[in-house]
């Protein structure tokens, strides 16, 4: 979620994976995927950098789980051999 603000100085928090366009004509108007409008006292410019900066932050979250190269990824992994048992007679 981003907090952005209407023209009537209310704040608001918008789910950016909700925006489908944002347009600046004079004032800044954002489109959600549900056919919403919302005008907001942000410029577009400083919309998508909020939307980037929460997306990064999520990301950052999960470096984790999905960056082969953390800690967490090479402990996950076992540093033995797997053990077999030779085989034998089964009767």
């Amino acid at each position: 979620m981003i907090q952005l603000t209407r023209l009537n100085n209310k704040p608001l928090s918008v789910n950016s994976d909700l925006i489908k366009f944002v347009e600046e004509s004079p004032d800044t108007l954002v489109t959600l995927i549900t056919g919403e409008k919302i005008v907001v006292r942000e410029k577009a410019a400083e919309v998508l950098a909020r939307i980037i900066e929460f997306r990064r932050s999520v990301l950052q979250g999960l470096s984790p789980f999905w960056d082969p190269s953390s800690a967490h990824a090479s402990t996950t992994k076992s540093s033995e051999p797997a053990h077999h048992e030779p085989e034998g007679d089964r009767g």
